[in-house]
């Protein structure tokens, strides 16, 4: 695709300009903005990808995934900014993922040690547990603010700490988890994943592009309950003082 033809594609951000200047919906800004960030910083992280790509340098490839993780924790971090910690916490989470999963990639020699594959499947990695991790404690957050007198009561009756929040918390990890296996479910039936439709316009073979996807769908479910079992265990406690009372001040900025 020559820089020509993306210019013309650019008739699909006229559309919806159109239809929200005709509607009086208040988008156009909001759109524009949007557009023009993606192409800046999509070009700007492809020529930063070919420069690495070609040094083979392993310090490059290392820089690029702790800036991955960088920007994830900054986004991450706004949804549970009423949980102490929350920063390190996603940091430790997000590296955590990380390690395991390209640990298990590269030992076992499913793929090779070379950017071209570390870098991609790790910004999906990273990505998805960002995602993740934000429906986690939005999901969480919102379930301890309004469990506020359950909890309240666990521990009035001599209940622990992980016992009085058992349930907002398992609530909260089943919710983050099952977008995910719903959405492996109907994989290849309701749409083509982005890896693969990329693969096949690049002119893959479809039996080996599939093949790498379904790679990356296993990788995503281990990342998306990994991601919101360490949150979740890694959260609860700060909800509770040396005494194992429910901090108040918290539970009333949560809800």
């Amino acid at each position: 695709m020559s820089f020509l033809t993306l210019m013309i594609a650019l008739v699909f951000v006229a559309i919806p300009l159109v239809l929200s200047k005709t509607l009086h919906l208040g988008l156009e800004r909001d759109t524009i903005v949007a557009t023009v960030r993606s192409i800046v910083q999509l070009l700007a992280v492809g020529y930063l990808l070919q420069f690495v790509f070609d040094s083979e340098s392993i310090l490059y490839i290392v820089l690029m995934i702790v800036l991955m993780i960088g920007a994830a924790t900054e986004n991450a971090r706004k949804k549970g900014s009423s949980i102490p910690g929350i920063t390190w916490k996603l940091v430790v989470t997000f590296l955590f993922v990380q390690v395991l999963t390209q640990g298990i990639l590269l030992s076992l020699n499913i793929i090779p040690a070379t950017a071209q594959y570390i870098i991609p499947i790790s910004g999906m990695v990273i990505g998805n547990s960002m995602v993740l991790g934000i429906l986690f404690l939005n999901r969480f957050t919102a379930e301890v603010g309004s469990r506020h007198d359950e909890t309240e009561l666990i521990l009035s009756l001599g209940g622990t700490p992980k016992q009085a929040v058992h349930r907002p918390l398992v609530t909260s990890i089943k919710a983050s988890i099952i977008p995910t296996i719903e959405a492996q479910k109907t994989i290849g039936l309701v749409q083509l994943p982005g890896m693969m439709s990329g693969q096949i316009i690049a002119g893959a073979d479809p039996v080996q592009a599939v093949m790498f996807q379904l790679l990356i769908l296993f990788l995503l479910l281990t990342t998306a309950v990994i991601t919101s079992i360490m949150l979740g265990y890694f959260s609860y406690p700060t909800l509770f003082n040396d005494r194992m009372q429910f901090i108040k001040e918290q539970s009333n900025r949560e809800a």
